[in-house]
Order: structure tokens, then C-alpha cells, then sequence
């Protein structure tokens, strides 16, 4: 009996040390979600969506970039076949970024990395990816802090649909939110020159190949290239 007990008390530490670890790695998500968030659900609002669609969307969806996107495409008069496609191909980063976070979660439940899978989006994986090389990270705590910026995420997206008429449009800067995120993300990954280098090589691509394919893919492919560039570049330099 006492060492079922123990087994019991340990289990309930370890979760409630997971939840901890899980929710103060996630603050710094948070506090970019809720301007960010808000930002869009104005955005939303003045493309016509209620709250609820606001909400279904951020649940469905969770994707800042994809829904930003969606929401711009769809005030523009897009088809909705246009609309799903373009968010397809935007978040197929989500595979490479979820390709990089599978080498540590080998073995680990399928039913908590399907939740896991979820809540991946670029702020997530930034967090996680350099608590997994830096230190004793777990697939729970990841989950925690996969799951508080949800719904921070949610939270605030549907604030800003309700607040949205009373916000003039393209007012406080609000079109330039999620721009200012990505530059903060990429400013933090840059950790030596080999990043720097892979960094530019995107840019670059990316403003090249905008002038030749329509649409929004060149960003996936500019990606994509930038990165296997950047691994040769290295394996042949070190």
C-alpha cells in the first residue's frame, strides 16, 4: 500500500512539475499571442466574420499566418478552393518543423503526440525545439505549453472580434502584427553565422521567386531550399 502511495505522489509531482515547467516556457507565447491575436480578430471582423467564426476558426485552424491569410483572401473576394489551398501550402512548414521536434519524442504516446501535433505552430516549436536541446524537456510539458498558447490564442482572437467595431480599420498598425512577429522569431534563431547565412538565402529567394510564381508557394519552396543549402553548406564547412 505505501508503495502504491508513493508511486501516486510521485505521478502527481511529475505532473504537476510539468505543468510548471510547461506553463512558464509558454508566458513568452502568450505575451506575443494577445496583441497578435487581437490584431486578427479585428481583422476578422472587419472581413465580415462573427465572434464564433472567429473562434472556430482559431480552433480549427491555429495558425496565425494561414488565418491572417484566409482572412485578407477573403475581404479580397477569393474563391474559397483559392482560400484552402493557399493556407495548405502555407503550413506545410508545420512538416519540417514537426520533422525536427520528432527526433526527440521517439517512443513517446500516440495519443499525446496527436494532441502535441495540434498545437505545433512556429512560436511552439521555437520554444520547444530549444528547450529539447538545452535541457530535461518532456512531450508534457511541451504539451502545457503547446495547450496554454491555444488558448491564449483563442482567448484573443475572439476579444478582438468583439472589440472589432470599435477599432477603425488599418488602425495602431494592426496589418503589420504578424510581420513584427515573424522578424522577433527569426531574430532569435539566428545563433551564428551558419543561421545568418541560410536566413538571407531565404529572403532572397523568396523576393526572386515572388516575381515568378503566383500565389503564395515561393515562400515554402524559398524555405526549403534555404534550409538545404544551409546543411550543405555546413556539413562542408565543419
Amino acid at each position: 500500500m505505501n508503495f502504491r502511495n508513493s508511486n501516486k505522489n510521485r505521478s502527481q509531482l511529475d505532473r504537476r512539475s510539468a505543468f510548471i515547467r510547461g506553463a512558464a516556457a509558454a508566458w513568452p507565447i502568450c505575451l506575443g499571442y494577445a496583441p497578435i491575436g487581437l490584431a486578427f480578430g479585428v481583422l476578422a471582423q472587419k472581413a465580415g466574420l462573427t465572434p464564433l467564426e472567429i473562434g472556430l476558426m482559431s480552433v480549427i485552424v491555429f495558425a496565425g499566418s494561414s488565418q491572417f491569410i484566409a482572412v485578407s483572401m477573403l475581404a479580397a473576394g477569393a474563391s474559397m478552393a483559392s482560400i484552402v489551398a493557399t493556407a495548405f501550402v502555407v503550413n506545410l512548414r508545420h512538416f519540417l518543423m514537426s520533422s525536427a521536434l520528432a527526433v526527440y519524442l521517439k517512443n513517446s504516446n500516440r495519443t499525446k503526440l496527436t494532441f502535441f501535433a495540434y498545437g505545433v505552430t512556429d512560436e511552439s516549436f521555437a520554444v520547444n525545439l530549444t528547450r529539447f536541446r538545452e535541457s530535461e524537456w518532456d512531450l508534457n510539458s511541451a504539451l502545457v505549453t503547446n495547450f496554454t498558447a491555444n488558448v491564449t490564442w483563442l482567448v484573443t482572437t475572439v476579444l478582438g472580434g468583439l472589440s472589432g467595431q470599435f477599432i477603425p480599420a488599418h488602425a495602431f498598425g494592426i496589418d503589420y502584427a504578424l510581420v513584427a512577429m515573424f522578424i522577433c522569431l527569426l531574430v532569435f534563431q539566428l545563433r551564428g553565422y551558419f543561421y545568418i547565412i541560410t536566413a538571407l538565402i531565404a529572403g532572397i529567394l523568396a523576393v526572386f521567386l515572388s516575381l515568378l510564381i503566383p500565389g503564395n508557394s515561393y515562400i515554402v519552396i524559398a524555405s526549403m531550399a534555404a534550409a538545404a543549402i544551409g546543411v550543405a553548406l555546413k556539413k562542408k564547412l565543419a
